[in-house]
């Protein structure tokens, strides 16, 4: 049986038809799915390129191939092409598939209404929580406090009619969002031997100390600008900060002219947008505080990445991150006053980093592969028994 799975993710294709991804989604990621279906389809956004930037890495190969849905950014585009989007989305689902929404979607939004109508069985991965992307401070959008109120209320129903859930949470999403029928908490974070380190790390008093943040700047629901407030707030008490800043979108620029007004543009690095793997690592690993004031999560991989390096973190207190963190290495979203000093309290400390870095290492073993597997694989195949069993009554 072939597994049809939507999902919001952005890919690149060479004229070959090779598909690419620079960050999440490579083809080892499509791999688990296999282990179940014997094909996997992946329905997403597909822009067609002539050269590859370097560091990208394929996402199709051998039994998995992508729908290309038309490209869109934002909800403009997305408007201009909704006709083109439903119809490609809708025409990808056969009656003989397996189903897998990764929610939320547009696209999965897309899929879901033709599925409803058949009583076609499908499932769904619930990655984010839209209450929280649409909340105060996360986003620039006229229709924002509408999208907060009616988002969620989409993905309610999809978990409701779905055979079964998976969720990148252990309890926060699920709460929110739940489903009456087989559900289970999977983090979709594979974390390898290869990406932990082996010892926590030691801590001890230094002059400068290196603040490092992972995330999107296309949306401010990650908050890096309350971050470059926070971080000002402790120049200005006279701690000596520097921060190194891994991601890239719209808002980039805005930043950068933040930083300088704020006095930091000596104090902070955009690095842009750097692939997957080493390339981010290496960021890490030079880093003495991870930094991640969201106001939304599902279960936030990049703060998993930098827990495996072995590096303290500070987050906030949304969506699965106070699964990850103690309270006592959290702040409220949107507090810059209440970061600032976070950070000063635990920089100040390095007898409590030390004891932070040795917790998150510890934590992040939880979600290495293995010990995840046999989870997914009874995720898969309850999806599969129950299309197998619908198509029984087709007949």
């Amino acid at each position: 049986m072939n597994v049809v799975i939507a999902l919001e993710h952005r890919f690149d294709r060479t004229p070959d038809g090779v598909v690419w991804t620079q960050t999440q989604f490579p083809y080892s990621f499509w791999k688990r799915y296999l282990e179940v279906f014997d094909h996997v389809r992946v329905v997403a956004r597909v822009r067609d390129i002539s050269t590859l930037p370097p560091d990208f890495k394929e996402a199709n190969g051998d039994r998995v191939s992508f729908i290309a849905i038309p490209y869109y950014i934002g909800p403009v585009q997305y408007l201009l092409r909704s006709l083109q989007v439903k119809r490609v989305a809708q025409q990808a689902v056969r009656t003989e598939d397996a189903v897998i929404l990764r929610v939320g979607s547009r696209i999965a939004s897309c899929i879901e209404p033709k599925l409803r109508a058949t009583n076609h069985p499908y499932a769904v991965e619930v990655v984010s929580d839209p209450y929280d992307v649409f909340a105060p401070g996360s986003i620039r959008h006229p229709l924002r406090p509408f999208l907060r109120w009616w988002s969620p209320q989409g993905l309610r129903r999809k978990c409701v009619g779905a055979c079964a859930a998976a969720y990148v949470t252990k309890q926060a999403l699920q709460a929110r969002y739940p489903c009456p029928n087989y559900s289970v908490g999977i983090s979709d974070v594979d974390i390898s031997e290869e990406s932990l380190v082996f010892t926590p790390r030691q801590f001890h008093k230094v002059n400068t100390l290196n603040l490092i943040f992972v995330g999107t700047l296309a949306q401010l629901y990650k908050a890096p600008n309350i971050l470059l407030n926070a971080v000002a707030i402790c120049v200005q008490e006279g701690i000596d900060l520097k921060l190194t800043m891994l991601g890239d979108g719209k808002h980039k620029t805005e930043l950068e002219a933040q930083a300088a007004a704020l006095g930091l543009k000596e104090r902070v690095c955009f690095r842009g947008q750097l692939a997957a793997g080493k390339a981010v690592i290496t960021e890490l690993d030079q880093a003495d505080l991870f930094v991640l004031p969201s106001y939304q999560e599902g279960l936030p991989r990049a703060m998993v990445e930098a827990m495996a390096r072995a590096l303290p973190c500070i987050g906030s207190t949304v969506g699965g991150i106070p699964e990850l963190l103690p309270p006592e290495d959290m702040v409220p979203p949107g507090d810059a006053a209440a970061l600032a000093a976070k950070i000063r309290e635990v920089v100040t400390n390095p007898e409590r980093m030390t004891r932070m870095s040795a917790r998150n290492l510890e934590k992040a073993k939880e979600y290495k592969d293995e010990v995840l597997r046999e989870q997914r694989i009874a995720f898969y195949s309850y999806v599969r028994k129950s299309t197998e069993i619908w198509l029984k009554t087709q007949k």
